[in-house]
């Protein structure tokens, strides 16, 4: 859909020529409704002018407002969201509990931090010079509540130390190509808490997230053990995953070995880029799941329950991406048949990639796995619309329903192209709720909460995230596809911090709002 939307966006990383390892990673996106009009609008990060670079005009975020049916307009002048920062992630959040969403953007070079006013505007948030967190390489970002104490703090994941006099340069057969994170030294994550008016601390080194160097990527927060509190799980590029977990006061060990996640199926560090996590076989258990470079497979964690994960890739059938380069992924229902099917997003790193391997391609198709119910799937990419026959260079992506028509949608942002935008023609086969949570005493987005549906026999779980798939952020409202179940029977959330609401006999087809303690 992307011609009919009016989306004029293009991105750059640079197009330095110089292959700096910061213009590969380059960008994520954000799904929000900025304005509170209940449309999901599209924030696209951007990279920025580098030494080589030469554009007429400089390069910017953009932010644009949608208008209804698949008609979106630019105002990224008119919200004050046009960013300048060479954009690697991003994650938006109601900080301040004033019922509006905020943004803040990881880049290479100072973080930005953008408050909501409210009437469609944004400005520099108070916390900004605080949340700059110096010249460093960002990644992937998350609001979550570390303490439960109703406000959420941040946590920014980072990637290596890099400088223009520090670029590694690396060739293969006599041709250029992008160094690695192995060329250069790891930076450590970082965090932030939220002090509840309007500023943070930096809490890094006391938490225990910044004693532990890593080229981070993607990250996600759940709670990995079962105890009620936010961990956070992030992706780290060629390097054994960080698995952060949350004693339940905001200080943080990490056990990924423990727990199952640092490696792959075969005892491997992976080229781990984007994540999500959701119960792909509806067993009330939230899963794993991660993206990689070529030859490795992605990896599937399912939840062993007791806080242990096994990667089960190679009987999951994700084999038929394993020459692809995978960034931006979802565990969504598609087709509203009560299970989460996978979309993964693809493209190389080298635009000669195909010079150096005749059976590579720097361009490639995006991918969709469909569910059999019992966490198994099967490539169906070139059976699902022309929109998955596309080959774009694939790099961050969001997920939600952009037409507010009871099925998911996807957004996809290109490298030094036009994004991709996607929306969902599949048959109304069956019917679909979607949750949207209201926190008083939590956190107003009710980030960090469970919410489970049950409805023709099957009960599904699914956690509100700030932050998620490759250095991006979608989804604050929940999706669930319920078949042919006609009633929801109970829906269930529980918050952070504990107390549990619920509500019976739900109708379908609706956008549930559930305010806690109501």
């Amino acid at each position: 859909m992307t011609e009919q939307t009016g989306i004029d966006f293009r991105h750059t990383h640079g197009e330095t020529g110089n292959l700096y390892i910061v213009e590969y990673i380059c960008s994520g996106l954000a799904l929000f409704d900025y304005d509170g009009d209940g449309l999901v609008d599209i924030y696209f990060l951007n990279g920025a002018s580098l030494p080589g670079s030469d554009f007429e005009t400089t390069p910017t975020n953009a932010l644009y407002r949608n208008k209804g049916g698949f008609r979106f307009r630019d105002v990224t002048h008119a919200a004050g969201l046009g960013d300048v920062g060479h954009g690697l992630g991003v994650a938006v959040a109601d900080y301040d509990n004033d019922g509006d969403q905020d943004v803040y953007i990881s880049n290479f070079g100072p973080n930005a931090f953008y408050e909501n006013n409210g009437d469609g505007t944004f400005t520099r948030a108070p916390a900004a010079p605080l949340l700059a967190d110096g010249h460093r390489v960002g990644a992937g970002v998350c609001f979550l509540d570390i303490e439960q104490d109703g406000d959420l703090d941040l946590y920014s994941a980072n990637y290596v130390k890099f400088s223009y006099e520090d670029h590694v340069p690396r060739s293969f057969l006599g041709l250029p190509t992008a160094p690695s994170p192995k060329d250069y030294d790891h930076d450590a994550d970082s965090l932030f808490r939220n002090n509840g008016d309007s500023t943070f601390s930096n809490v890094s080194v006391e938490s225990g997230i910044g004693r532990h160097p890593g080229p981070g990527m993607g990250a996600v927060c759940m709670d990995v053990d079962g105890d009620g509190d936010a961990d956070i799980v992030t992706c780290n590029d060629t390097f054994a995953n960080f698995c952060f977990e949350n004693d339940g006061t905001g200080r943080f060990q990490e056990g990924a070995v423990l727990r199952g996640l640092a490696y792959d199926f075969a005892g491997l560090q992976q080229g781990s880029m984007g994540i999500d996590c959701g119960d792909c076989d509806n067993d009330g258990l939230l899963d794993l799941v991660m993206t990689s470079y070529q030859d490795q497979m992605p990896a599937l964690y399912r939840n062993l329950d007791g806080g242990f994960f096994e990667d089960i890739s190679p009987i999951a059938g994700l084999r038929s991406v394993y020459r692809q380069v995978n960034w931006g992924v979802t565990l969504a229902d598609f087709d509203n048949d009560r299970d989460r099917d996978i979309f993964m997003v693809n493209g190389h790193l080298d635009d000669n990639i195909g010079d150096q391997d005749d059976s590579l391609n720097y361009a490639q198709q995006n991918s969709l796995f469909m569910n059999d119910g019992r966490g198994r799937f099967t490539d169906v990419s070139g059976r699902s619309g022309d929109g998955l026959l596309l080959k774009r260079v694939g790099r961050g992506a969001g997920f939600d329903d952009l037409d507010n028509d009871g099925d998911m949608d996807a957004v996809v942002l290109n490298a030094c192209q036009q994004p991709t935008v996607l929306r969902n023609d599949s048959p109304r086969t069956g019917n679909w709720l979607q949750v949207r949570c209201i926190g008083r005493g939590a956190n107003r987005d009710g980030v960090g909460a469970l919410v489970k549906v049950t409805a023709g026999g099957t009960t599904q779980s699914a956690t509100i995230h700030s932050g998620r798939g490759y250095q991006s952020d979608y989804g604050r409202r929940l999706h669930f596809g319920l078949g042919a179940a006609e009633v929801a029977d109970r829906v269930e959330i529980t918050w952070p911090g504990g107390p549990t609401d619920f509500v019976e006999t739900v109708p379908m087809n609706q956008v549930l709002n559930l305010t806690q303690g109501r």
